[in-house]
């Protein structure tokens, strides 16, 4: 299963950059916008059952909008 097509992801909140599903060294998923850099959460897994949830969880956040801006000083 290729979770990257499976998962689709809107636009940013914040800027409407593109935005990607990234797996962080095996551990995790969260979502990010390729030009702003804000993000989700990281959604932490520990098997490769785990992994799917996980990546559906990031990529949700991401679609609603629950996002960290990156620049919040801004």
């Amino acid at each position: 299963m290729d979770i990257h097509k499976e998962l689709e992801l809107q636009d940013c909140p914040y800027c409407g950059g593109p935005g990607l599903l990234e797996e962080e060294h095996g551990w995790c998923f969260y979502a990010m916008c390729l030009d702003c850099g804000s993000q989700t959460a990281h959604f932490e897994y520990k098997s490769p059952d785990e992994r799917p949830e996980a990546a559906k969880k990031a990529a949700n956040l991401w679609n609603i909008g629950k996002v960290i801006r990156a620049n919040a000083g801004d």
